[in-house]
């Protein structure tokens, strides 16, 4: 666009006027400061050494060229030796011209490279989903989209962890304490009844090493040696033996959380192209460990634990099989990673996890890179900070995490209540107003979550996430509703929608200011897409979302649209704010959040938001929401 032929025509000038030869990274192209005139700087510190004078003079004389050679370019100003480019009102028409009915406007077509892999969600089947692996889903989602609309192949998996100490504590609890009890018989969602015998293990267990404590123990020797623990850990090698009763209870009580993480998903409107799970993925795992110890990357310890020394790399020795021959998490994942490098051959494996686990991914690829996997480089860990409540962190261990089904729920009521106060559903059938709450509420969550740059943690609260006047999802949502509005009513008052290249001329010789600014912000949209691209960050597409509705709505406050009495002026407006629409509708896509509206819609928010992908997705796409049916 206008910055490469900016770039292209400063490299000639550097040609010309001081007889150089340059490449394009010398030359720095920044965004105008609001505070100067300009749409478009050059810093030309760089070119100094070129130039061979001042940077005022510098500048002045490539603002010059510039000026007489670049028919785009009106006029320039320097301001302490840096070239503020002012671009001529005609380029932004011919910007519209061209895009505005560009549906696509933004996207890159598909490139013919190797896939990406993103991995996210990836839960442990001894709870429910919760809320941080809310920002985990939406994150992962998002940036696929992203990654997508900048051309590439997207392959969405899902590891589930479904083997374990951890799982084996619900199983025990259950076992003991759970008098046969299933989902079915009392309906209860599968997750949550088996994430409450986890919590029932965690309760009975620390009163267990309470009561050794007060005999005189150590604590760390009282967590090794109550009861609880070595019956969990006795379970964990019957599973990886084989035992049939175990493995018959493992498959019941996994299946119960399958189908209610499925139900969850659904509702988040998110699905995978394919689901991992460890019990698999692990015996791969245990083979190149087994392997690289035969070969003496690895060690065995005298008590039988297999480890790798890191010392070499600059970190401590890691634990890869313990002593009784099972497995760890590092385990599985250079099973995990070894199996999709073979399947997908990706340009990229990204790894959507919490920070909390920064190290052990650092551990990962020195490890992959130890064994001599030459690819080992293609891992990345996309770190993510963690949700924060009011209250302070969620623990599960203590049963104090917040579900996300409670929170989808509470979204919903939160959107029925706030909407109905201001009087929305006045004239809305019942399944339509419990599409508008599902679709405010839903959108909220999301864009409250992606707004968020992904590094930084991040405080939720509920109610602030649904404000039709803030940074928030139902603010961008009833903004494009009200464009589509616009339109319904342009069709009621048969406002002939001529073809906008016969009215151009005439708009030329019209102050277009507002308009124009308007143009601008939408003229960077493509840029905007690659930088979130490239920095794995949906917060920079949320932000934007908001600018562009924020500015939109100024100008529909201050300027008359369907009211203009000029109409080739009305018709260019309205087509204007259908461009806006267009790229808020892509943008909220992106965020996995899709607007729809219905013809009587009227200024009224309903926009239903189906879950991004059914809408997005290619229609041929076969997606898996299903788990598996285990053996």
């Amino acid at each position: 666009m206008i910055v490469q032929l900016i770039t292209e025509n400063i490299i000639k000038a550097i040609s010309l006027l001081w007889g150089q030869t340059v490449d394009s990274d010398i030359i720095s192209i920044q965004k105008t400061n609001k505070e100067f005139e300009g749409d478009f700087t050059v810093v030309v510190f760089p070119l100094l050494k070129v130039s061979h004078t001042s940077p005022e003079a510098t500048a002045k004389q490539l603002g010059e060229f510039l000026v007489k050679h670049v028919g785009e370019i009106s006029r320039f100003n320097v301001i302490k030796g840096f070239l503020n480019l002012v671009i001529d009102e005609s380029y932004w028409l011919g910007f519209f011209t061209d895009n505005y009915d560009n549906h696509f406007f933004g996207c890159t077509k598909k490139k013919n490279s190797k896939p990406i892999l993103v991995e996210y969600s990836s839960p442990n089947t001894n709870k429910p989903l919760h809320l941080g692996h809310v920002r985990n889903i939406l994150l992962g989602y998002s940036v696929s989209r992203i990654l997508e609309a900048n051309g590439e192949k997207v392959v969405e998996v899902n590891l589930v962890n479904d083997r374990g100490i951890h799982i084996c504590k619900s199983m025990l609890a259950w076992s003991k304490w759970g008098n046969g009890e299933q989902p079915a018989s009392t309906g209860e969602k599968g997750d949550h009844m088996v994430g409450k015998y986890y919590v029932m293990f965690e309760k009975n267990y620390n009163a267990e090493v309470s009561k050794l404590v007060e005999t005189g123990m150590d604590r760390e020797e009282a967590e090794k040696e109550a009861a609880s623990i070595k019956e969990a850990q006795d379970l964990l090698v019957k599973w990886e033996t084989g035992d049939s009763e175990t493995r018959k209870i493992w498959n019941l009580m996994n299946g119960w959380v399958y189908q209610g993480f499925d139900e969850t998903y659904n509702r988040l409107g998110v699905d995978f192209d394919k689901i991992y799970y460890e019990s698999d993925t692990y015996l791969l795992g245990r083979k190149l460990v087994v392997e690289g110890l035969k070969s003496n990357v690895f060690y065995q310890k005298d008590d039988g634990s297999v480890w790798c020394d890191m010392a070499s790399v600059g970190l401590d020795e890691k634990l890869l099989l313990r002593a009784d021959g099972t497995s760890v998490y590092i385990t599985q994942d250079i099973g995990t990673a070894k199996l999709r490098k073979d399947e997908y051959d990706p340009a990229k494996m990204i790894y959507v996890v919490g920070n909390e686990q920064n190290y052990h991914f650092d551990i990962l690829k020195k490890i992959l890179k130890i064994l001599g996997m030459e690819w080992w480089d293609i891992v990345l860990h996309l770190s993510y900070g963690m949700v924060e409540l009011p209250h302070g962190r969620m623990k599960s261990r203590e049963g104090t995490v917040v579900d996300a089904d409670d929170l989808l729920d509470e979204m919903y009521q939160t959107a029925k209540k706030l909407t109905e106060e201001l009087g929305k559903t006045e004239n809305f059938a019942d399944d339509e107003k419990e599409a508008l709450y599902n679709m405010i509420g839903l959108g909220a969550l999301k864009y409250y979550i992606l707004k968020v740059d992904p590094k930084k943690n991040m405080l939720f609260n509920p109610e602030e996430s649904i404000d039709f006047n803030g940074n928030t999802g139902p603010f961008i949502q009833y903004t494009h509703a009200r464009i589509r509005s616009l339109f319904r009513k342009a069709e009621e008052s048969e406002l002939d929608l001529k073809d906008i290249t016969s009215i151009i001329p005439e708009l030329k010789l019209k102050p277009l200011t507002k308009e124009v600014n308007l143009l601008k912000i939408l003229h960077q949209f493509p840029e905007l897409i690659n930088e979130a691209g490239q920095n794995y960050s949906p917060a920079l597409v949320a932000n934007y979302a908001y600018e562009l509705a924020k500015m939109f709505n100024q100008f529909y406050q201050d300027t008359p649209i369907l009211r203009e009495e000029d109409r080739n002026l009305a018709v260019f407006r309205l087509k204007l704010a259908g461009f806006v629409g267009n790229v808020i509708k892509k943008a909220m896509e992106l965020l996995g959040i899709c607007l729809l509206y219905t013809s009587d819609a009227a200024d009224d928010l309903l926009c239903v938001d189906l879950g991004g992908r059914r809408i997005i997705k290619k229609k041929n796409k076969k997606t898996i929401n299903k788990f598996k049916s285990r053996k």
